[in-house]
């Protein structure tokens, strides 16, 4: 078996850490905003320890030949084909899926669309996207999600956020470290226009589409895991999302805020390993 070192799909090219047994159970790992493949060291590392391959790629508007310009390119369909994509690359037919802040909301999205490629599901932060939905009614969740709007904006918030995005993740609760590492990443406007483009295709009349995009029901063997002090996504969405998942369903709470994969390391792998466990035949 051939290790991957990137993923060439749609015209694209992703890069990808491809770690652990080679003939492992396969576990693919989403990153979020404004993070990158690395954001998952730790939480791969304990992973591959316990026998199982893990795949990481810098997603859509990441990887440097994979960025799109046009906002279309960001529609979830295809952010959740480029992981399927890569499943396939690596012949499983079969894998768990874990997937953090965007990456969840893929995680969500690809056991809608493709139950029957999921072994297991583990989602961290982000609740099930019709509990958030709910949510953002409230004043609470909406205050928190105030930025979703701002990025709305064409140009703009990509421009200004341009090299301010360590002290962004400093003030949101990375170290020095971490926040530096990614914040390299972003230096110009031209190297946010991608990840921001995620926030404007959520907002566009297509942006979920697809034929399985309305089913809300999760029949996927699911963890979700959730820091009580995130400061985006709140408890009314992590505690409906339990009525979303009917297959076996574990919540933990975290007393935690939201860089989890970075910061909780152990615990996300435990919660990882888990489930592949309850589901595993080894």
């Amino acid at each position: 078996m051939t290790r991957l070192t990137h993923l060439d799909h749609q015209n694209l090219r992703f890069t990808v850490l491809d770690q652990g047994p080679e003939d492992g159970p396969v576990v693919i790992l989403l990153h979020g905003f404004p993070q990158d493949a690395h954001c998952w060291d730790e939480v791969a590392a304990l992973l591959n320890a316990h026998g199982l391959r893990t795949l990481a790629m810098d997603q859509r508007g990441y990887s440097p030949e994979a960025r799109p310009v046009n906002v279309a390119a960001y529609r979830r369909e295809l952010l959740s084909a480029d992981a399927l994509a890569l499943a396939d690359a690596a012949g499983a037919q079969t894998f768990h899926l874990v997937g953090h802040d965007w990456g969840g909301v893929l995680a969500w999205d690809i056991a809608q669309r493709a139950p029957e490629r999921l072994a297991s599901l583990t989602v961290l932060s982000t609740p099930h996207p019709t509990a958030l939905g709910h949510a953002l009614k409230t004043a609470g969740q909406l205050t928190k999600s105030w930025y979703m709007g701002l990025f709305q904006i064409p140009v703009l918030p990509e421009r200004v956020l341009a090299g301010r995005v360590g002290a962004f993740l400093r003030r949101a609760g990375l170290p020095e470290d971490r926040a530096g590492r990614y914040a390299r990443r972003f230096t110009t406007a031209e190297d946010l226009r991608g990840p921001v483009n995620w926030y404007r295709a959520m907002a566009r009349k297509d942006g979920a589409s697809g034929k399985h995009a309305g089913q809300s029901i999760i029949t996927v063997p699911t963890t979700f895991v959730w820091g009580k002090d995130d400061p985006a996504l709140g408890r009314t969405a992590a505690e409906e999302t339990e009525v979303y998942v009917h297959a076996p369903y574990r919540f933990i709470e975290l007393d935690a805020g939201h860089w989890l994969p970075d910061l909780e390391a152990a615990t996300v792998a435990e919660a990882v390993i888990a489930r592949v466990d309850s589901v595993t035949d080894r």
